[in-house]
């Protein structure tokens, strides 16, 4: 039995003391891990409220990359009822005014945007709500498939695991409404010295209307394209039936 045991140590498949070999196949296990932690991520996030998202977090970067050192980040959660119930359908009929019926991604939107595309000018987008929540409270900036493949698979993941109202007030929060300001109660304070829940439609409007491009825009001091922009979301807002269009009472 000695010498058995003695032979069995000597193979080296059996030896306690060879350390063992790493093998490629491990890297198999990254996607399940990342799977994984992406759920658990977004699930945690439907109750509890971010203190940042990666895009404030990048544009501080860039800000103090550039040599910004007083560079400010402003920003202040409020809930959706405690925000203008103007500030919602505002941002619903200037963004994504299908929002209450589809699942993240709006086909209609896309396709559309394809043909406009097709013919030159202008490049018009089709992202949702859904998937700018996505982008700009997980990912980073720039353009990558890499990135576009993490867009999708968070706007899955937002879809699957909020309530659209919940959504939508992550969107009114961590939206850029200009350089550094970050959601509709940092922009309330910041532009009107007034809290979120006391804006005017007219002001919910201007706020909306420069988020295609919040660091060129301002919504205090509107110029022509943002008036035009505000008073076209005005209509948009009451033909889609106001807040009454989100299920508000």
């Amino acid at each position: 039995m000695g010498a058995e045991r003695s032979n069995l140590k000597a193979e080296p498949g059996l030896d306690p003391s060879r350390p063992r070999r790493w093998h490629w196949k491990r890297l198999l296990w990254l996607p399940v891990l990342f799977a994984a932690f992406s759920v658990l991520q977004v699930l945690v996030l439907r109750f509890v409220d971010p203190p940042l998202s990666t895009v404030m977090l990048w544009r501080y970067g860039e800000a103090l990359g550039q040599g910004e050192w007083d560079y400010r980040l402003h920003y202040q959660w409020r809930d959706l009822d405690q925000m203008a119930p103007s500030l919602p359908i505002s941002l619903v009929a200037a963004e994504d005014q299908r929002f209450p019926e589809h699942n993240g991604f709006d086909l209609q939107a896309i396709e559309k945007a394809r043909d406009h595309n097709a013919k030159g000018g202008r490049l018009r987008g089709a992202s949702t709500i859904s998937q700018q929540v996505a982008k700009n409270l997980f990912l980073w900036q720039g353009r990558s498939w890499v990135r576009k493949g993490l867009e999708v698979w968070y706007t899955v993941l937002i879809e699957a695991l909020w309530p659209k109202a919940r959504i939508l007030e992550m969107y009114a929060n961590i939206a850029e409404f200009g350089d550094g300001i970050y959601g509709a109660q940092a922009a309330a304070r910041q532009y009107w010295g007034k809290d979120a829940a006391r804006l005017s439609a007219a002001e919910s409007a201007r706020l909306a209307a420069v988020l295609p491009a919040p660091r060129r825009y301002n919504a205090a001091r509107p110029g022509p394209y943002v008036q035009r922009r505000a008073a076209w979301i005005q209509r948009q807002a009451r033909q889609l039936g106001g807040h009454a269009y989100l299920g508000e009472d």
